[in-house]
Formats: C-alpha cells, sequence, structure tokens
C-alpha cells in the first residue's frame, strides 16, 4: 500500500506563500505544502513557546513514551517528506527505519463560523495583536484573551488525532515525526494555526480589516422608541408574585481596571510605602480579572479549587508583575530570599507557576516507586548507545559537562534547567518526555 504515495504530493494553493520561500499552492483548497526539512541534530524541535504548546499537547496525548522516542528519532533523521497544512489536517509520507513509506495524518478540529466571530471580534479591538502576527510573532496574551472569548487556538491534551497507514490507532511513530516537523514550521510561522483552525492568512486578515473598518464607520442615531400601550393593572399585580430572572453573567472589561492615583499634593502618612500601593492596587486589578475570566470559562464549575498560595509564593507572583526595584527588594526580603534568588524564583513562576517554583526548591530523593518510573522513563526515552551520560542526585541528572540539567516534579513531569552565573535556572516549561526536556536545556545554551 505504501507505493501508492510514492509520488504523493498534495494539491498547492495558487498563489506563492512567500514568507517561508518553499511553499506555493494552487486556487481552490486553502493548502500550503512545504518541502521536506534537512535533518536536525543537537536542538530542540521548537523554540517559540507556541511551537512547544504544540509539542506539550503531542506528549501529553500519547500513550506510549517508545513512539514519542521513534517519532523524534525519525524527525531528526530527515525521514518526514513534504508536509500539507490544511484546514484541520497536516499530512506527510513517512520514511520508518525499514525504508518503508506510510502516509500520516494529524487532525485538529476546525472552528466554527461563531468561533470565528469571537475571535475577529477580539483580535480587532487591540490592534497590537494584529501587528504582532503580521511580524510572524503570537504573544501569549493574544492566545489568552482568545481563550477568553471561549476559543482555543493552540491544541490541547487529546485535541491531536492520528491517522496513519501503518494501522495504528493512537500515537505512531509515523505520526510523531510529523507532529515534530511540524513545530519546526509553526516556529517559522504562526498563522498555520490557523489554517488548521480553517482559514488561511489572506482570509483572516481580509475579515480582519473588514471588521476594522465597520468599527470605525460613525454609527447611526438611536431609533426613535415608541410610546408604550400600558399593561393591565391586574397582570401587573399577578406578576409581582413571580421571582424576577437571575442578571446576566457579568462582561468581562477589555482591561484590568486602573486603581487611583497616589500622586497627590497631600503627603503619604509615615511609614506608607506610596509606590508599594500603587503597585499592589494595580496588581490586585489584573488577578481580579484574571479570575473573572477564568470563572467565566467553559467548565469552571467543574475544576477543583486551586489552592491560596503561601505568602513567599505570592511574592513570587506579584514580583513577576515587574515592579520597580525598591519593591522588588521588600518582596525578596518578605519572601526569606535574596535580590538574586528572587530573580530566579521569578523565571521559575513563569515557566509553570506554583508546580515550577516547588521543583526549583524542592532538593529531596523522590520515594521508591517515583524514582522506578523515572529510571524506565529516561530508558525509553533514547534510542540504544544514544542516550547522553546523565548523574543523578536527588531527583536531579545533570548533563555530562554540567550545562544542562533535567529536574523530576511531584507529577512526573521533567523541567529543563541550565547553568547560569553558576546557579541552576529553569528554562522552559516542563515536558512529559525526558529526552524533549533536555533538547530544551541545551538549546537554551545556544540563543
Amino acid at each position: 500500500m505504501s507505493e501508492l504515495y510514492d509520488d504523493y504530493e498534495p494539491e498547492l494553493e495558487h498563489e506563492e506563500h512567500e514568507e517561508h520561500g518553499e511553499a506555493s499552492g494552487a486556487s481552490a483548497s486553502r493548502e500550503l505544502t512545504f518541502a521536506a526539512l534537512p535533518p536536525i541534530h543537537g536542538r530542540g524541535f521548537a523554540v517559540t513557546w507556541w511551537g512547544q504548546a504544540w509539542l506539550k499537547a503531542l506528549e501529553d496525548t500519547a500513550l506510549e513514551l517508545r513512539q514519542l522516542k521513534s517519532g523524534r528519532g525519525l524527525a531528526r533523521a530527515g525521514s518526514v517528506g513534504a508536509v500539507s497544512v490544511r484546514p484541520g489536517r497536516i499530512t506527510a509520507v513517512v520514511r520508518d527505519r525499514g525504508g518503508a513509506r506510510h502516509r500520516a495524518d494529524v487532525l485538529l478540529g476546525q472552528w466554527d463560523t461563531d468561533a470565528w466571530d469571537r475571535f475577529a471580534d477580539m483580535a480587532v479591538e487591540r490592534a497590537g495583536h494584529i501587528a504582532a502576527l503580521l511580524d510572524r510573532d503570537m504573544p501569549p496574551h493574544l492566545v489568552e484573551d482568545a481563550a477568553t472569548a471561549g476559543v482555543e487556538l493552540l491544541p490541547g491534551v487529546g485535541d491531536l488525532e492520528p491517522e496513519c497507514e501503518c494501522g495504528a490507532w493512537d500515537h505512531c511513530a509515523h505520526t510523531t515525526a510529523l507532529s515534530y516537523q511540524l513545530a519546526r514550521l509553526l516556529d517559522q510561522d504562526p498563522f498555520l494555526l490557523f489554517l488548521l483552525r480553517g482559514r488561511g492568512e489572506r482570509e483572516l486578515l481580509d475579515e480582519l480589516q473588514v471588521r476594522s473598518a465597520a468599527r470605525s464607520a460613525p454609527e447611526p442615531g438611536p431609533e426613535p422608541v415608541a410610546e408604550p400601550d400600558g399593561v393591565d393593572a391586574a397582570e401587573a399585580y399577578a406578576s409581582a408574585l413571580v421571582l424576577p430572572p437571575l442578571p446576566g453573567e457579568p462582561e468581562l472589561p477589555q482591561e484590568p481596571g486602573v486603581p487611583p492615583s497616589l500622586d497627590t499634593e497631600t503627603p503619604a502618612p509615615e511609614g506608607l510605602d506610596a509606590d508599594a500601593l500603587e503597585f499592589l492596587g494595580a496588581q490586585a486589578a489584573a488577578e481580579a480579572r484574571r479570575l473573572l475570566a477564568d470563572a467565566l470559562a467553559d467548565g469552571h464549575a467543574l475544576r477543583a479549587p486551586v489552592p491560596e498560595p503561601s505568602a513567599a509564593e505570592d511574592a513570587v507572583r506579584l514580583a513577576a508583575g515587574g515592579p520597580g526595584e525598591r519593591v522588588a527588594l521588600r518582596l525578596a526580603e518578605g519572601s526569606g530570599r535574596d535580590r538574586e534568588g528572587l530573580a530566579l524564583a521569578v523565571r521559575a513562576w513563569e515557566c509553570g507557576g506554583p508546580a515550577a517554583l516547588a521543583v526549583l526548591e524542592r532538593d529531596e530523593t523522590p520515594d521508591p516507586e517515583s524514582a522506578a518510573r523515572a529510571r524506565a522513563a529516561l530508558d525509553a526515552a533514547w534510542d540504544e548507545g544514544e542516550r547522553p551520560v546523565l548523574e543523578a542526585s536527588r531527583g536531579r541528572w545533570t548533563a555530562a559537562g554540567g550545562a544542562a540539567q533535567l529536574r523530576l516534579g511531584g507529577d512526573g513531569r521533567w523541567w529543563p534547567y541550565r547553568r547560569e552565573r553558576g546557579r541552576w535556572t529553569p528554562v522552559g516549561p516542563a515536558a512529559a518526555d525526558p529526552a524533549s526536556a533536555l533538547a530544551t536545556a541545551l538549546g537554551a545554551g545556544e540563543e
């Protein structure tokens, strides 16, 4: 069967996709095809945070680490042919280690018209979103604002559905290799995510332009309100016995509220730090908006409540908001850290919140069961003879040369660390696969 795809070449759009230089196409299909990428060695597949988010969805979905390892090996070896990207599907022919070719597809759900309308309405409200996309960048707040509007741009656990000619029912080495290869393409062009969700770059930008023009047009005056005919007194009296409906859900403000300025002619009372108070007010407004967005999101009632942060954790959360130096020093002192230690904790917080902070500060030997699972994961992550030399010590595995390190989290995920200025520093989010985490740690030194 695989011989049928020796000359496989998906349909292309007519308009050339100049940003990559490798993609071309023909009119009807909204399909882009990219030439096979060269082999890759010694670094991670994704540099951008959205490329890493794509790989996280893959690694969290795949049931077998062995298939992840095999797929990474095929992708690194350049065994993935031309990659076709079109609404809802990516396709390529992948050559396995034995030389056999298999057509592999990975499916991602497309947005319906309502979802596209919500995304477009959100995007035109902030010109910075469109400008960032045109620069081939995807700022995290664009994805967060889309999620607040009820639209998930990046895939989550279980969203990447595999189909392969080899007959595997889960992600096999071929669909895994294709997914790793797409992460490299996403690094170059985040518009590919929108194409997968159902609309190409030109189509999306044209829609945003139309909506922006409509928003800037003058609004028509109010229509005259018809005089009410009145209500029968008996009917009005009877309705008083019926409870009124509950009020609707509050609308999420586009920006956090602005706290009042303390820059007045009245001197601050003795012992009051006005700068710190203004900073806390701004952070409280941002946190209130985040909590409201979380409460309005689908499935909020089904999620377990998040534990309250400790004082030390909350100091790190506040420090991640970018306070002035004097306020940062107070936060460092209040959290029991020096200024450098607080900066390191903020790096961890930005990589993964409380879970990443706990890994930074944990220095204990895993229990026997966790240690056994860790050894099994390390054994399965690399092919025989390819595993790097790792020195284990109390839940930490340091690569030969002492530049990169893996740390095991309490949930069994692996966190990448790198030695910077004499201190071990977190350099990315956690991964289910230790090989991916180590590649991130090693790749961080090349930036």
